[in-house]
């Protein structure tokens, strides 16, 4: 090689370019943390709203709080299933449907339990009995007269749940007239006797009830077109009818 000749001097402008790049991944990432941390703390990122609907027997202020939600919580991290698994615990509640809107909104569709009848709670205090079986005390002191009063039960036997059951899905009207079920067990378990705002005394089974229910008022009406007065009415495979003063009374519809 001749000795005038150099070497070309090698450029360094790249790994200046890569040191830039990186500054610049940094800094984007520095901003958006920042940026997302700002969003979340910001009145955009929190509910603000809880809206709970469906209700009729369960309070606002024991749903909101068995939600294990508050306004001012995160509305990104609260999960819709959680929510609904802590309403369950309700014992009104049979369904839950739970929807997040952007911003702020969590709504709450509550869907109880029918109603199926009334009961003295062990406090003293008038309860509804539901569909499942359970109770649940009333925020008002006297007893509706839409479903009739359950007396001498034992809560949570065979006999008590399909009651509530069988009452739950007979519609209201067909109810009305009567005020009071208690078990009359004999040879039939599941015997019961109803008395009615009409001053009869009916003697039935739950495993008859949805047959001879939608019947009563005919029963009742035809029995005092008969004889003058009201009486006791046996509703079983066979239907008869007493008035108070003895005497027996056919009952064919």
């Amino acid at each position: 090689m001749p000795k005038d000749q150099t070497v070309p001097a090698l450029k360094a402008g790249r790994p200046k370019k890569r040191g830039s790049r990186r500054l610049i991944l940094v800094l984007l990432f520095f901003f958006l943390i920042l940026f997302a941390y700002l969003f979340f703390q910001s009145p955009l990122g929190k509910i603000s709203e809880i809206r709970i609907t469906g209700n009729e027997i369960a309070e606002l202020s024991q749903l909101g709080q068995a939600s294990g939600v508050k306004t001012g919580d995160s509305f990104f991290l609260v999960k819709v299933e959680d929510v609904k698994k802590h309403l369950l615990t309700v014992k009104a509640v049979e369904s839950v449907k739970v929807t997040k809107t952007f911003p702020g909104l969590l709504n709450i569709e509550v869907k109880e339990f029918p109603r199926a009848a009334y009961q003295l709670g062990k406090d003293g205090r008038p309860e509804v009995v539901l569909a499942d079986g359970n109770s649940y005390g009333l925020k008002d002191k006297a007893f509706p007269s839409d479903r009739p009063i359950l007396t001498g039960w034992e809560q949570g036997k065979a006999e008590w749940k399909e009651l509530a059951r069988v009452l739950a899905a007979i519609p209201e009207e067909q109810l009305s007239d009567i005020s009071e079920i208690k078990p009359y067990p004999n040879v039939f378990s599941d015997r019961i006797k109803l008395y009615t705002r009409s001053r009869f005394e009916v003697v039935t089974r739950i495993s008859l009830l949805e047959e001879k229910i939608p019947k009563l008022s005919y029963y009742t009406s035809e029995f005092k077109r008969k004889n003058g007065t009201t009486g006791i009415l046996t509703l079983l495979e066979q239907d008869r009818g007493i008035p108070f003063p003895q005497a027996s009374s056919s009952l064919d519809p």
